[in-house]
């Protein structure tokens, strides 16, 4: 089946969408599109943290582009802090491979997906890509909306039994 005829995860109202969530070892990644991004749900106090980038005007998950040389978990780690500031407390956990269709090519690539905690969140200072941060309960509404993807891979880290939560893991 063609990525145009299998039902999505969950859309955007650009026309993204999640088509897909593989969990998986994170050695062995999907080869039948690029994986040029990593993304990290760091969690404090039962709350998401997300970032407000300034040129989607929408609140997401950390994450971005993998530079050459750079393993998933570096690049998922380098984000973290280009864009928030933060640090996790430990190692970040893998979670697993989201399988994303971009508007408005119908661009298929891949992203990994890492949680985290952190027990000792640091002060924030807004830069050309990031606007501000805050720490996000999944329920509340923020100012300039949620990009529904973002919020959707956060809940797979809470929901999914990876042992990411405030409660399970004393974040």
């Amino acid at each position: 089946m063609s990525d145009s005829t299998v039902p999505s995860l969950v859309v955007d109202d650009r026309g993204n969408a999640v088509a897909a969530f593989a969990r998986g070892a994170e050695g062995t990644p999907p080869c039948d599109a690029p994986l040029p991004a990593a993304l990290v749900a760091v969690w404090h106090a039962d709350r998401v943290l997300m970032v407000f980038d300034r040129f989607r005007q929408r609140w997401e998950l950390p994450g971005g582009r993998i530079e050459e040389g750079e393993s998933l978990r570096q690049a998922a780690t380098r984000e973290l802090l280009e864009e928030s500031g933060q640090e996790p407390s430990g190692p970040l956990q893998f979670i697993g491979y989201a399988r994303l269709v971009l508007a408005p090519d119908r661009r298929v690539e891949y992203a990994a997906l890492f949680a985290g905690c952190i027990t000792d969140v640091r002060g924030f200072r807004a830069n050309e890509e990031i606007a501000a941060i805050r720490w996000w309960d999944l329920r509340e509404a923020l100012p300039g909306g949620v990009q529904p993807l973002d919020a959707y891979l956060a809940r797979l880290t809470r929901e999914s039994g990876s042992g990411i939560s405030h409660r399970s893991r004393r974040c």
